[in-house]
């Protein structure tokens, strides 16, 4: 039988009016928008902004922001087309199993996990980090011993082994059991945190525009050079291949918008709720990023995102150079946490509504799709997805994945333009209550414009995909292909 037997459509939809035994409608377009900025605006905005302007483009950060977001709006006008019209949780492993077949929906699913899996852990490590950061610096109440908020992996400067990060395995467990408590109250949580975060970021462009030298911005697309970073890994500066090096490192900072598609199964009205909620959360952040970036590398000159701590680089430099304004600094930090919150609980709720879907299809063990007899959560997922993530959490040094999570949502994008085609072709008559206008333009400027910015994060990323897919290829055969539901249904009717 062919690896890229499809999903009938007719079984998707019927899953999809499924109320009764289905996950509970509770999301409309204002909780969603507000869940797609939970999960945008965070380490990507506080972290990645300061990094790529560091190693890659300077003042010219900004148009790495404007490539990102370009490529995001394209594949994002192709997320809306098809959450909208098949209106089930799993987001690009659905619509791919729709459209491309098994194979390739393992393989969008297995990338998927890594996206999530990875970046929630990477986030959580974060967190830990600047927890530290607000005992010490904000509440002045010392902070927690090196070997209890590391890994093993790791040693102090004074010589200190880490044993476990347990601030960091703290925030995912305490996540997840929100999680399971229900969509609902984890969004009404995620919005307190998103007004805070949005108040920070709009605070930092205001207060900071007075504070902006034209010596910083000067040249504003700096002349190319070759740069080594801590860990001798070189990166091209300045220029055409700068911006779109910077383009491949904040796009982090998007990642988050394709993780409101994952709760299509939870919207009150997915064909009208779905579109506005991926295109708003998308259009807010961006808008919000352009603006941030410019002033940032407006306040601070390049050398001294190079010079201090990545993670604190924002606070640092408004401490440094915006008299006046130390308490800024301290709300920044607030902010960050908070930040950090919310994009660990939406890669979480990605996670688990993809662990989901892949276990109601067989290719995952069939525990992971049984829904909390109350809350009708997937509550066997979100625990399991707690184990791994909180494990990588807590014993794992968070340099190690690197911009793995872009790679992967990148690799995601490409495969839900590519399906936007594939579908107009195999499914004219579907009804569309948004279509992706220009067909097939748009998606394939979308293909393109993702490719050009994995290009632009390099060969070691690429060789760290091809092994995770690799061993995605090994649980799939060994696996996944015996159990597929799909598969053996049809080999039944034969």
């Amino acid at each position: 039988m062919s690896l890229f037997i499809k999903k009938p459509l007719s079984h998707l939809m019927a899953e999809a009016d499924d109320t009764e035994k289905g996950m509970k409608r509770t999301l409309g377009a204002g909780a969603l928008i507000a869940l797609g900025i939970g999960a945008i605006i965070g380490a990507g905005l506080f972290v990645r902004t300061a990094a790529a302007a560091a190693e890659h483009a300077g003042p010219s950060v900004t148009f790495g922001f404007i490539i990102a977001a370009i490529g995001c709006a394209f594949a994002g006008l192709c997320y809306a087309e098809l959450s909208s019209s098949i209106p089930i949780a799993g987001s690009a492993y659905t619509y791919s199993y729709a459209t491309m077949g098994e194979l390739v929906a393992w393989i969008i699913g297995w990338d998927l996990v890594l996206e999530y899996a990875v970046g929630a852990a990477t986030v959580g490590i974060a967190w830990s980090e600047y927890l530290n950061n607000l005992l010490t610096n904000v509440l002045h109440v010392g902070a927690i011993p090196y070997e209890w908020c590391h890994s093993p992996f790791q040693v102090s400067d004074g010589g200190v082994h880490g044993w476990i990060n347990l601030p960091a395995l703290f925030i995912i467990v305490v996540l997840t059991f929100l999680l399971i408590r229900g969509t609902h109250e984890s969004a009404l949580v995620n919005n307190l945190i998103v007004i805070t975060k949005v108040a920070i970021v709009v605070l930092v462009i205001v207060l900071g525009w007075g504070f902006m030298t034209t010596e910083n911005h000067t040249p504003y697309i700096p002349e190319v050079t070759k740069f080594t970073n801590e860990s001798g890994i070189s990166h091209t500066f300045g220029g055409f291949w700068g911006i779109i090096g910077a383009a491949g490192v904040v796009f982090f900072a998007f990642i988050g918008f394709d993780a409101v598609s994952t709760a299509a199964q939870e919207a009150k009205n997915p064909s009208r709720d779905m579109p506005i909620g991926i295109l708003g959360s998308l259009l807010i952040c961006t808008i919000l990023y352009i603006l941030f970036a410019h002033v940032l590398t407006g306040i601070a000159p390049v050398e001294f995102f190079r010079t201090q701590g990545k993670e604190a680089s924002v606070a640092a430099a408004i401490n440094t150079y915006m008299t006046g304004y130390g308490w800024l600094g301290k709300f920044i930090t607030v902010a960050i946490l908070a930040g950090f919150s919310s994009v660990i609980l939406v890669m979480l709720l990605g996670q688990s509504r993809v662990f989901y879907s892949m276990s109601r299809d067989g290719l995952l063990p069939t525990r992971f799709s049984a829904l909390h007899p109350k809350f009708k959560t997937p509550y066997k997922a979100n625990l399991f997805v707690m184990i791994i993530v909180g494990l990588f959490a807590a014993f794992v040094p968070g340099d190690v994945v690197g911009d793995m999570s872009s790679i992967g949502t990148l690799f995601a994008f490409i495969l839900v333009c590519a399906g936007v085609i594939i579908l107009r072709k195999t499914e004219p008559d579907l009804p569309r209550r948004f279509k992706t206008p220009w067909v097939p333009l748009v998606p394939i400027l979308g293909i393109l414009f993702c490719l050009l910015m994995i290009i632009g994060l390099g060969w070691v990323n690429w060789l760290r995909l091809f092994a995770w897919l690799a061993l995605g290829f090994i649980i799939y055969f060994g696996y996944s292909k015996k159990h597929s539901k799909l598969r053996n249904m049809e080999e039944n009717q034969k």
